[in-house]
């Protein structure tokens, strides 16, 4: 607000101001003004925080932009305005504030719990990707969008080089990441999160390489953009047939990963933060990754472990 007169902003009285004086929850009355600001059509209203608290806080604020949204286009009078709640420092990468602040809970609190087309979540594994999401979102005029960022640096990886696909590939919500060198390849692994997409691009990956394991690769980046394909383009993209036989790696909850792994085996063998069955401790990022089981060496031994298990089973249906 430097810059701009002194005091709380009043629309009347004072509207020169640039401090907004809301009392109660900051997140709750943040989502509110949001709400309002973009309601009116003229501005797209963007606040951020610690998706631990916005995701939930913002969610009733959220929820009836969307109604009030759909009640206008009802009448005629326009297509949704959005909002937009940033869900910053998002996910363990948050570890030195503890459990209640890396939360990978906020992600489930408001994927798939809007009418289809209301709401699109982002979660972008690294930041090349978020502008073409972005992008794709706006364009998509849903009443909310949700962006799941991380907070600390991350490196730019020389995708090219990596054999990775283009971060332009995220528009379509699901993408593969990586395909097997050799056809259907030794096994199928789904990935959500920037840590633990980091910790396997970085990590796992050139171990199981090393050890000639080849991977058909896929990352989440928007379960509502890829909804937006057409029936046959999502299953080119993401064929069943590999969500039947992938295990998934997920740095939010397990049921965000159930459309992705459709078979019992693959959902056992998916690892997610609470797979051991409590809230995760405070440190920093990567050793709060370790605990969780999700640090790149984790990855490459559960991988291993999975490879093993399905090469063994026999039973029905096991591809």
């Amino acid at each position: 607000a430097a810059g701009f007169p002194e005091g709380f902003w009043n629309a009347r009285t004072h509207p020169g101001s640039r401090t907004l004086s809301t009392g109660g929850i900051c997140e709750d009355a943040m989502a509110g003004i949001l709400s309002g600001v973009s309601g009116f059509g003229h501005h797209l209203g963007v606040g951020s925080s610690y998706g631990a608290f916005l995701a939930p806080l913002g969610h009733i604020a959220a929820r009836l932009h969307g109604i009030g949204q759909q009640a206008r286009r009802d009448r005629g009078e326009h297509r949704f305005d959005p909002m937009i709640l940033v869900c910053g420092h998002a996910g363990l990468e948050t570890g030195e504030d503890g459990p209640t602040h890396a939360d990978p809970q906020a992600l489930q609190l408001l994927q798939g719990n809007f009418p289809p087309g209301a709401l699109v979540t982002l979660t972008p594994w690294e930041p090349r990707e978020l502008w073409p999401l972005l992008t794709a979102a706006l364009n998509a005029r849903p009443a909310v969008v949700a962006p799941f960022v991380t907070r600390p640096p991350v490196p730019i990886l020389d995708r090219r080089a990596l054999g990775l696909a283009p971060s332009e590939a995220a528009v379509s919500g699901v993408y593969r990441l990586r395909a097997a060198r050799t056809g259907d390849g030794d096994g199928v692994v789904v990935l959500q999160g920037s840590a633990v997409t980091y910790a396997f691009v970085q990590e796992a990956l050139p171990m199981l390489e090393a050890e000639g394991i080849d991977l058909h690769v896929y990352t989440v980046v928007s379960e509502e953009l890829f909804d937006r394909l057409p029936p046959g383009e999502r299953d080119r993209i993401f064929p069943p047939s590999h969500a039947a036989r992938a295990m998934g790696i997920t740095g939010f909850t397990l049921p965000t990963m159930a459309r992705w792994i459709t078979s019992p085996q693959g959902r056992a063998a998916t690892l997610h933060p609470f797979r051991g069955g409590r809230f995760l401790g405070s440190g920093p990022a990567a050793a709060v990754l370790i605990q969780a089981g999700l640090d790149g060496a984790s990855q490459a031994a559960a991988i291993r472990d999975w490879l093993d298990a399905a090469a063994a089973d026999t039973s029905p249906g096991w591809d």
